[in-house]
């Protein structure tokens, strides 16, 4: 006799995308709050691919005494520049076309990215590689929890703009109030603005069923989120926590849920 045992299908797909790096051109600024801009660039983007609502792309600035910044280019299957390193950081991609592609910066960063973004004059060069891969969370889970501060908003923005009328989201966002705003959805979204996410998440029951945890925000935050998350028995594998940010320490990301 012959047991059919069906294996659980996994809790999302990592798809690689073929390296590719581009110039693009500041197209227009707009601000859409006190504590972020949001920026569209454009140039040749038929190409461009992001399958994860919380991809990142690189972000070049433009090395210093040039226009237009050097690229990486693969080398032994390492993206190399050929010349003086460039300032780079990581960016979500919001919305994209064949020939634009619109981001958000969090002002609450004073770096040479959020200063660019703020002074950068119209049509001024820009680079952007990537992304490399996308971490594709699937869309017909039970019930979803979104938990993240300013630095993860377009992200959930995006999360929220993609997923189905099925799925049930719990969304605790720790924005400051000046920065709240709608973030349509044809989910059905249970979303309350906090003061501190560790709280937040402290107040949370575990729903009946299968469920994924997403979170992305300051390092020690995101560390103690997933304590509690796991804590309240979600599953280790079907988590993805990530630190956008660490106090004290420029162009950190770290993805915490890959511990297990």
């Amino acid at each position: 006799m012959t047991t059919d045992v069906t294996a659980p299908a996994p809790a999302f797909e990592r798809v690689r995308h073929p390296f590719k790096a581009r110039h693009l051109q500041l197209l227009s600024r707009e601000q859409i709050s006190p504590g972020f801009l949001r920026l569209t660039l454009v140039g040749e983007l038929r190409d461009f691919a992001s399958a994860g609502f919380d991809d990142h792309f690189k972000l070049i600035l433009p090395q210093s005494d040039l226009d237009k910044p050097l690229l990486p280019q693969l080398v032994d299957g390492k993206p190399m520049v050929d010349g003086p390193r460039p300032t780079m950081r990581d960016y979500t991609p919001l919305r994209w076309t064949t020939n634009t592609l619109t981001v958000d910066f969090a002002l609450h960063d004073h770096g040479p990215a959020t200063e660019w973004a703020r002074t950068a004059a119209m049509g001024s060069w820009v680079g952007a590689a990537g992304p490399r891969g996308s971490l594709v969370i699937r869309k017909d889970f039970d019930w979803y929890w979104m938990l993240a501060d300013a630095s993860g908003l377009p992200a959930v923005e995006r999360a929220l703009a993609e997923l189905p009328a099925s799925a049930q989201v719990t969304v605790r966002l720790a924005v400051p109030e000046a920065d709240r705003r709608a973030l349509p959805s044809q989910a059905q979204v249970d979303l309350q603005w906090v003061d501190a996410l560790t709280d937040a998440a402290e107040a949370l029951a575990l729903p009946e069923g299968s469920g994924f945890v997403w979170a992305a925000g300051e390092h020690s935050d995101m560390a103690a989120l997933r304590k509690i998350a796991l804590a309240k028995g979600a599953a280790p594998k079907r988590m993805r926590i990530a630190a956008y940010w660490k106090h004290g320490e420029a162009a950190h990301h770290a993805e915490l849920a890959d511990q297990d």
